[in-house]
Formats: structure tokens, sequence, C-alpha cells
């Protein structure tokens, strides 16, 4: 993945708020305000009966008693750290705010063909634990997007566990899934989606049916990317190759519920946990938005096959 270096960066749709102590992955954010993330709930008690999380962080995903406010850092560091896609294309947290920015480009576009206006949301880079509209949460529960408040948030620690713990190939556009995913929900709670979904697990609950379409938003954006001007007029990521693609479908692998289960858990895979679907089902709707870049393609409420 390859940024162009002139372009500008927009740095304000990011606040970096890191500083305090932890790390760690948990489970699906099954906040108050109705936060959704990228990874399901049976990772959290998997880790918790493998003592995987780190002592201190609670009896539920959230620690809500246990867990303070994330140290503010000016975001005027990252400003200055982060001007440009040559700088993207040179530091790790620079590209994480071009790929934000070309996320957010492409909906802003998208909804306006609609006749709608999308609302540009934040991303918080956070360390140990944060207060959100949702509640207070702990790295532990990983990526996540707060309806309450829409904004992310992202403990930047999660991409090395992804490598680490789950054996992940990694890279700057496996993380870039990551993302798009999370904002895949924040364009759920503009359309209303999100508001519709009911309580449950299952191989076809409601739950497992958002998440797949949040992995679909994100490969229609990928169709994309190359494609999203700016206010330059010329798009912020030059190419994307297969090896890409590759890495971004070898991440929804590695996060599937089955896998998960099997692999991080005892080894049995038992469908009726299932929060955001089998390892297959992840690639298949990520490859779906992808080859169509179509968001109409993304109607996993309507599939009769999930894959």
């Amino acid at each position: 993945m390859e940024f162009n270096d002139d372009v500008a960066l927009d740095t304000s749709q990011v606040q970096d708020t890191r500083g305090s102590g932890g790390g760690g992955i948990g489970g699906r954010v099954a906040l108050g305000g109705g936060g959704v993330g990228i990874i399901g709930a049976i990772l959290y008690f998997v880790l918790s009966q493998l003592g995987g999380l780190p002592a201190g962080s609670g009896g539920s995903p959230l620690g809500l008693d246990d867990v303070q406010s994330g140290q503010s850092v000016s975001s005027a560091d990252l400003s200055q750290e982060c001007r440009t896609g040559a700088d993207a294309n040179a530091k790790e947290d620079c590209a994480l705010v071009a790929v934000i920015n070309s996320i957010q480009g492409y909906w802003t576009d998208q909804f306006a063909r609609s006749g709608s206006r999308y609302q540009l949301a934040t991303t918080n880079f956070f360390t140990g634990g944060v207060r959100t509209g949702c509640g207070s949460a702990t790295s532990d529960v990983g990526p996540f997007y707060c309806p309450a408040d829409s904004e992310v948030y992202i403990d930047l620690a999660f991409f090395k566990e992804l490598e680490t713990r789950f054996g992940a190939q990694g890279g700057t556009f496996a993380e870039a899934y990551v993302l798009a995913h999370e904002y895949g929900h924040h364009v759920q709670n503009l359309l209303g989606t999100s508001a519709k979904v009911r309580e449950g697990t299952g191989p076809t609950s409601d739950g497992v049916r958002l998440e797949l379409q949040a992995d679909c938003y994100a490969g229609v954006w990928a169709n994309h990317a190359t494609t999203v001007p700016t206010s330059s007029g010329q798009p912020l990521i030059k190419s994307i190759t297969q090896d890409d693609i590759n890495r971004a479908l070898d991440v929804a692998a590695r996060i599937g519920d089955d896998y998960i289960q099997k692999n991080l858990g005892g080894g049995r895979v038992d469908e009726s946990q299932f929060s955001h679907g089998s390892s297959a089902q992840r690639e298949k709707w990520f490859s779906t938005g992808y080859q169509t870049g179509n968001p109409t393609s993304c109607d996993t409420f309507a599939a009769r096959n999930l894959g």
C-alpha cells in the first residue's frame, strides 16, 4: 500500500489520547451504549479463562469500575508529525491518519451521491483505558465503534497482537481493513441499521449480519481507495496490491468466530455462540464489497445464505 507523497493529511479526524499504561486485546464490546468491535465476545472469555488478559481488567469486557481515562496528549503533536502522504509512507501513525481520511472521503462522497450527508467520525488513539459515550473500556476490548458518541476507539497495540497472538501477516492494509470495518459500523449507525439489530448469537443472528455487513463496507471502500479524491483533487492512496488484499483477508480469517474458538479456545467450535461470523463468512463479505465496489451488495440482512 502506497500513499501519494504530496497530498495533505487531515489530522483533525484523529484524537490522540495515548499516554496511560496497559494494553492487550479482548472481546466484542458489549457497551451499554451499544458499541461494536471487530472481534467477537467469545475472544474475551477465551482469553480470560486462559489468563490472557492483564490483571485488573475487571469481571466484564469493560472493567467499568477499574478504568481511568487515557492521559490526554496534544493532537498538535500528531499534526506536526503527519502532514503529507510522504509522512504516511514513512510512519505508521501517519499511515493510519491517511487511511481514516480516505475512508471518510469515500463515504462523504457516497452519501452525497445518494442525496444525504455523511457525518465525520473521530478516531481516538488511546493506551490502556478510555472513557466513551458508551462507558469506560480497557484495551482488552479491541478496536470498537461507539454509536452513542459516533466515534472509533483503538489502542494501536492491537495490531501487534494480531500478529503475535493470532498469527496474522499484518501490514498497513491489514490495519486499514480493521479501521474500515469500524467505520462500516459508523455508516450503519447513520443509516439506522444498528438500531434494528436484536440481541442474540448464532450463525444467522442479527449480530453476525451486522458484522459481516461492516466487513463488506470495508471491502467497498478498498475497491475505491485509489480513486477517492481529496480537496486537492488527488487521491491519498496511490496503490493497493493483491498482497495488500490478501493480508486483509488473512486478518478476516483469523478473527472469525470459529478460528478464535478452535485456535484460542478449547478447540471446539460452537456455532450457537457466533457473534461476528465464521472465517469463511468474513472473507466472503469483504471480498463481495471489494469485488463489486457497491454498498447495495452488502445487504447481509436480506441474504439467505451468508456463506
